[in-house]
């Protein structure tokens, strides 16, 4: 981005940089804040007062924003694709490998996600309904959404280019920004670069968020196991007002089969690096990369 402003600071445990053209007025800044507070207080597992935390002991209903049909939609899509291993209740599998509340990172074993999540959770526009013991965790996509929530509040305030960047899940407005597709093994190279305008890029890799014996946070909900075969998913989405959730849910989908399907479909575009050094990419990926070996036909 040509010379501009630069918002910095930290919330929901990452880094956030917003830059656009023109200064954020202290008012939008507080707009922000709030924006993602009221996000964090609603499906934040990390939290003893939010609203995904009081209903996993037992379940109930809660009055939630519209934001959950739209994410539990998608995950509904997700679990379909991918013979349910994208789970929206895959909390308590998360924690009991130690990715839990208190970051223990004390590994408990594998559990498995309820196979039948669509009947313990329930949702409409306006209320979300879980019957029964389990914790949600929206991880999957969340962060994407709630980049796209950002940028509509950011977007108001602003009519000129703007970057919003959630510890390298980002969406962009106006002029192009070229991404470095950081390799998963090796932080300081980059598999590729990819010019993003006028929409987001969200990535997932298992060195990111990674623990104990080879564990990571990509657990597949069916066995509560984390991948082995692919390293890191990168995706790109464009064209509506939820980019950034769409690629943020693709690129976890990509550590599964059925989730290059799913992106065909939400005409997203991905690339995805395997554990042994393959690289993949979907039909008409504008990516630059560095390594290229093999497209994947659709």
């Amino acid at each position: 981005m040509a010379a501009g402003a630069l918002w910095r600071f930290e919330a929901i445990g990452t880094v956030w940089e917003i830059a656009t053209s023109t200064p954020l007025e202290p008012s939008a800044r507080g707009e922000v804040e709030r924006c993602i507070a009221t996000f964090d207080a609603v499906w934040s597992r990390f939290r003893a007062d939010s609203v995904v935390t009081a209903l996993a002991p037992d379940g109930g209903d809660a009055s939630v924003p519209v934001d959950a049909a739209l994410m539990l939609g998608a995950f509904a899509e997700l679990s379909d694709a991918t013979a349910g291993a994208v789970n929206p209740l895959v909390g308590d599998a998360l924690a009991h490998r130690g990715y839990d509340a208190g970051y223990s990172l004390v590994d408990r074993g594998p559990v498995a996600a309820p196979a039948h999540w669509q009947e313990l959770l329930q949702w409409d526009d306006e209320r979300m309904v879980l019957r029964g013991h389990a914790t949600i965790d929206v991880g999957a996509l969340g962060k994407g959404r709630l980049v796209d929530l950002v940028l509509g509040v950011v977007a108001a305030h602003v009519s000129g280019d703007i970057v919003v960047d959630a510890g390298g899940d980002l969406a962009t407005r106006g002029a192009p920004v070229r991404v470095g597709l950081e390799h998963p093994y090796d932080p300081g190279r980059a598999i590729g670069v990819w010019d993003v305008t006028d929409a987001a890029l969200c990535a997932s890799a298992v060195n990111r968020r990674a623990w104990g014996d080879g564990l990571h946070h990509v657990l597949d909900a069916r066995t509560g196991a984390p991948v082995r075969t692919i390293a890191a998913t990168w995706a790109v989405a464009s064209g509506t007002s939820s980019d950034a959730m769409r690629a943020d849910a693709i690129a976890t989908a990509l550590f599964f089969d059925g989730g290059a399907e799913v992106a065909a479909r939400w005409n997203v575009s991905w690339v995805r690096m395997y554990t042994d050094g393959r690289v993949e990419w979907s039909p008409g990926c504008r990516a630059e990369l560095f390594s290229r070996t093999a497209n994947v036909e659709g």
